[in-house]
Parts: structure tokens; C-alpha cells; sequence
């Protein structure tokens, strides 16, 4: 998205070249022959930068910048004079300002002074993200037909501006889909926030939306920016937004259609340019009939309504899944793991309930307990290998299961041949005494 920039001078022919120079340069400007009118078109816009003479008729550019700071704090301001000093510029920029230029100046001057206050835009805007979202994007894997069809349906999305709301089980990968959805759009060089709606207490969740004003409420010593702010000209992820309150869905809504939010406690709107995403694993059509959840809410919010498929749905992926995690956590460790065929068509047959999270956090936990980097049936919990011998006897098993029966049977045999010697039954079934007792272990076999 190009920048977008304010200027504010009275003088025409300055402001009337400022403007031709910048627009040459790329970047949508706006102008105002006076603070008035600057003010005024804060008020509707949302700017980048600011550029202001300092004395201007009713309202001159220190109140100007003040204005600015406290309607729009992500908005930089540059102060131009003709009259100004050193003490002038070390006053402007205690104040907020974030620089001060002398008249005449060279218009290259001012480009190169615009292009690094862009450039530093950019980077608090990549640092808030990182703040608010916990890392670096993770890669969305899969090359199954479901996988696929939600690739080509987010690359479709993320040249929108409208509403998604992303539906899924737990675990399905919804954090993903929506950060795909972002850093694939024009905003992607923008701030990203997230907030898990669930996690927030309802009292604080209205001011962590939208912040507050000094004094608001008890505690309330300073006016705090609230992560509508910060995402904007970005993109907001409301986490789990079948969890909000009804009061605050009410005031969400008039966010969506006025484009505008309200700290607690204020008196003016502030207007925001943020892409709204919405997450959930509730069935919202569900909240509606029990009265939880807004259903002209639910309407705005499902614009464009993107379904995250369970890993059930995508079993085809479970091999690529496997190896990029075991990848992933073998380097932290150092070591390269691998499934072995057996333990692979375990996984395979088992329908993970947890979806994604529970096959990453079944294997972190091996490459942390396995005793060998290639990872085998065994070293599987319990209920993935399906170790059921009232099921076997009904025949209701898979094959990584009677594996798995056949094996701890192959070991009560041996055990009982060498009358619960373990050395010499670790040599006729050909394994270490310490591989034995690890099984012995897994299967609850006590002597």
C-alpha cells in the first residue's frame, strides 16, 4: 500500500510544490492551507505523515502535532518554519515531532527525510506484529486436495479488504490461515496483531480492544493505545470471537461499519483502517440460538467464510507434517529423527482428535523421549498404537496394532522360556537388555 501523507501550509506556492514533489515521488498526499483544515482531514483519514508549517492562521503546527499525537499516535508529523532556531527544533521534537526542517530547503532533502521516516514506520510496524504474534509466520504444509483448495482459497482472500471469519476444529491450523491471509495481502508490510478473545478477562477486554483515555477508571494513569490502533492501516486477528462478550459484540459491530473506534472514557472518535479477521472453533450458528452470539454480527463478520479441514479430512499430509516437525525439533536438538514404516502407518490410521497440535505435540515429545532417532512403533503412546487385546481377540485391530500385540506376546514368550531372565531373553529376541526393558515398560509387562 502506498504511503499517505498530509501536507499543511498556508503559503500556496509552497504547499502547491511540497505536493507535486511528492505525489512525483509515489505517495498519495493530501494538502490543507491551514490547521483547521489539517485537523479536519485527520479526523476522516488516516495518514502516515504529516507535514506542517508551524505558523498558520487558527491553528498553528505545534497545536497541530498535538492533535495529531493524541488522535493518531502512529502518524508521524515533520514541522517546516522560516523562523525557527536550535532551542525551536528541540522544543518541536520534545513534543512528539518527528523532525523539524528550515525554510528554504531542498525538495530532495524532504524525500530523503520522508523515506526514512517511512522506512522506520515500516520496522515499528514489523516489531508490534512480532510482539503481538509470538514469532515469525509458520508455513501452512500439505499437499492433500483440501490443503490445496484452501491455499488457492486464501491467495483468492487476501486480495480483499472484506471480513473473513476462519471456522475450525482446535488445533486445524486457524492462527495460520489468517497470518497466510495477511502477509499475502497489500498490508503486509503492516502491523498484525492478534488477540485471543478467550484468554482476556471481559473487564479488560473492551480497553485491550480499544484502549482508554487518562482517568478513565480507577488505575487508568495514562491514556493507553488499544490493538485496534495499533493494527492500523493493518490487519487484526479476533481469536476466538465466539468468547466475546455481547456488550462488546454490539460495539464491534459499529467498528466494522463505521470504521471508527471509541477508547473508554473518550469523547471523539478516532477513525482506523484495519482488515478484520475472526477465528473460531464454536459453531456460531449454534450461539446464535442460544442466545450467546449477535446474529447481524455473525452476518458481517462471514463476508468471506474460510473452513480450516481437520487432519482427519487430510491424512495425505501426515508424512509431510511428520518430517517437517521432526525436522523442526531434530535441529534444536541437533539430531535427525525419522519415523520408521511401522510407526508412520500408525500415524496414518489414527484420527487425532487434536488435529495438527496433537500430531506436533506427540512428536516433540519423542524426540525428547525416543531412545533412537529413528522412531519406532513402540516409542508411540498408548493409544495411537491401539494396543487393545480385547479388541484384538474381536479382531477389531489395524495392522500397527497387531504389530504391536504380536510383539508383546513375542516377549511374554521369551520371558517365560528363560524363566524371567531378561539378559538371556533379550538374546533370543535378538534386541539389547535395555531395548527390553524400555518394551516391558511401554507394554506393562511385570515379572
Amino acid at each position: 500500500m502506498s504511503a499517505r501523507i498530509l501536507v499543511a501550509e498556508d503559503e500556496e506556492i509552497m504547499r502547491i510544490t511540497v505536493l507535486d514533489h511528492l505525489r512525483h515521488q509515489g505517495w498519495q498526499v493530501d494538502d490543507a492551507a491551514n490547521g483547521i483544515a489539517a485537523l479536519d482531514l485527520v479526523k476522516k483519514n488516516n495518514y502516515d505523515l504529516v507535514i506542517s508549517d508551524i505558523r498558520m492562521p487558527g491553528m498553528d503546527g505545534e497545536k497541530l502535532l498535538d492533535e495529531v499525537k493524541q488522535r493518531a499516535p502512529r502518524t508521524e508529523v515533520i514541522l517546516m518554519t522560516a523562523h525557527g532556531n536550535a532551542d525551536d527544533a528541540v522544543s518541536c521534537l520534545k513534543q512528539g515531532a518527528a523532525d523539524y526542517i528550515l525554510k528554504p530547503f531542498d525538495l530532495d532533502d524532504l524525500t530523503f527525510r520522508v523515506e526514512r521516516l517511512l522506512n522506520i514506520l515500516t520496522i515499528k510496524a514489523r516489531c508490534v506484529s512480532l510482539e503481538n504474534c509470538c514469532g515469525q509466520r509458520q508455513p501452512l504444509i500439505g499437499s492433500s486436495t483440501p490443503m490445496q483448495q484452501l491455499l488457492k482459497l486464501i491467495s483468492q482472500v487476501s486480495q480483499s479488504a472484506a471480513t473473513v471469519l476462519i471456522q475450525g476444529e482446535s488445533g486445524t491450523g486457524k492462527e495460520l490461515v489468517a497470518a497466510a491471509i495477511h502477509y499475502e495481502s497489500r498490508r503486509a508490510d503492516k502491523p498484525y496483531i492478534r488477540v485471543n478473545c478467550a484468554a482476556i478477562p471481559a473487564g479488560l477486554l473492551e480497553s485491550e480492544l480499544f484502549g482508554h483515555e487518562k482517568g478513565a477508571f480507577t488505575g487508568a494513569e495514562q491514556t493507553s493505545i488499544g490493538k485496534f490502533e495499533l493494527a492500523d492501516q493493518g490487519t487484526i486477528l479476533l481469536d476466538e470471537i465466539g468468547e466475546m462478550p455481547p456488550n462488546l459484540q454490539v460495539k464491534l459491530l459499529r467498528v466494522l461499519q463505521e470504521h471508527e473506534i471509541e477508547r473508554v472514557g473518550g469523547k471523539a472518535p478516532i477513525p482506523i483502517d484495519v482488515r478484520v479477521l475472526c477465528a473460531t472453533a464454536r459453531d456460531l450458528t449454534e450461539e446464535i440460538k442460544k442466545g450467546k452470539f449477535r446474529e447481524d454480527l455473525y452476518y458481517r463478520l462471514q463476508v468471506i467464510p474460510v473452513s480450516v479441514p481437520t487432519l482427519r479430512e487430510r491424512k495425505e499430509d501426515i508424512p509431510e507434517l511428520s518430517d517437517f516437525f521432526l525436522q523442526h525439533f531434530g535441529q534444536e536438538r541437533g539430531l535427525t529423527f525419522t519415523l520408521s514404516a511401522e510407526a508412520l502407518q500408525a500415524l496414518n490410521v489414527y484420527s487425532f482428535p487434536g488435529n495438527i497440535r496433537e500430531l506436533r505435540n506427540i512428536l516433540e515429545r519423542l524426540t525428547v523421549l525416543a531412545p533412537a532417532t529413528k522412531i519406532q512403533l513402540w516409542d508411540l503412546p498408548t493409544e495411537i498404537r491401539g494396543i487393545k487385546e480385547e479388541s484384538a481377540n474381536k479382531g477389531e485391530i489395524n495392522l500397527a496394532a497387531a504389530v504391536a500385540v504380536a510383539e508383546k506376546q513375542c516377549i511374554r514368550n521369551a520371558l517365560k522360556k528363560t524363566a524371567g531372565n531378561k539378559t538371556e531373553a533379550a538374546e533370543v529376541l535378538g534386541i539389547s537388555r535395555k531395548n527390553l526393558w524400555e518394551k516391558m515398560k511401554q507394554y506393562g509387562i511385570k515379572l
